[in-house]
């Protein structure tokens, strides 16, 4: 049977590459986002893109366009969430701040709690809406979302951004213990990238940036294997692991670049 993925924010970037990669693997892919020139630029470029809406995550009318999506594609078998903005906002420009909360933190829980209910209400079937006789924990139902591990540690530069990153990891823990109470076979995969040369830090000097393809393989790997959480690559898991050591009245007093 042939598996099914919505991936979420497909006009550039990683998710772009995700739904490039999932294509390439026999997946079947519907893409979504903002841009419905890029999207369809994207599907005609790719075989296993079939299908393509525009959703913008902060608007109201998102949850019935994926719920369409879906459908079109004809079920689904891995949400994708790859939607996000964010600014280092050293001035405190208070339009920023917003607009980050409310596609990081409003848009993104009404698309994965879309997906998430959609998964739900297909209880016994497998994602794809065949029957499935295999035990649950083996039925291949996935949410995967990008995080980031600015998320581990508050950033006075980007503190919309740092918070609600945090915020969308702290939610998908909820999700897969609710899952569990639930009995549904739901898994959840919080994907947490270091700095990746994207649109969203154009132009920046930071350091270790990462290539959006090596960082879709990394993630469709991690996805494969299961993984409850992935930071990418190794050498953030590594600073990652000792900046969280620092305790919070030395953290609050270093000292970033804006």
């Amino acid at each position: 049977m042939t598996r099914k993925a919505i991936v979420m924010g497909a006009t550039s970037g990683i998710g772009m590459e995700v739904a490039k990669l999932l294509a390439e693997r026999g997946w079947q892919v519907g893409i979504a986002g903002r841009r419905v020139d890029r999207l369809e630029a994207v599907m005609w470029s790719h075989d296993g893109i079939v299908c393509c809406q525009r959703i913008d995550v902060t608007s109201a009318d998102a949850p019935d366009r994926l719920r369409g999506l879906i459908d079109e594609l004809g079920g689904m078998d891995l949400y994708f969430h790859s939607s996000g903005i964010g600014w280092q906002n050293g001035e405190l420009d208070i339009d920023k701040e917003l607009k980050t909360v409310e596609t990081n933190g409003v848009g993104f829980v009404r698309m994965v709690d879309t997906a998430f209910n959609w998964f739900a209400e297909k209880g016994g079937l497998s994602c794809s809406g065949h029957s499935e006789a295999v035990p649950a924990h083996s039925i291949p139902c996935r949410i995967a979302c990008i995080t980031s591990i600015a998320g581990t540690k508050g950033l006075g530069a980007a503190p919309a951004y740092s918070s609600t990153k945090r915020f969308q990891s702290h939610y998908l823990e909820c999700l897969t213990q609710q899952a569990r109470m639930r009995h549904l076979p739901i898994s959840i995969t919080d994907i947490r990238p270091g700095f990746v040369r994207t649109a969203l830090i154009d132009g920046s000097d930071y350091p270790l940036q990462l290539d959006a393809k090596r960082v879709a393989h990394d993630i469709v790997k991690a996805m494969e294997r299961g993984k409850a959480v992935k930071v990418i690559d190794w050498r953030y898991a590594i600073l990652v692991f000792f900046w969280r050591l620092i305790p919070r009245w030395l953290w609050t007093r270093m000292l970033f670049a804006k």
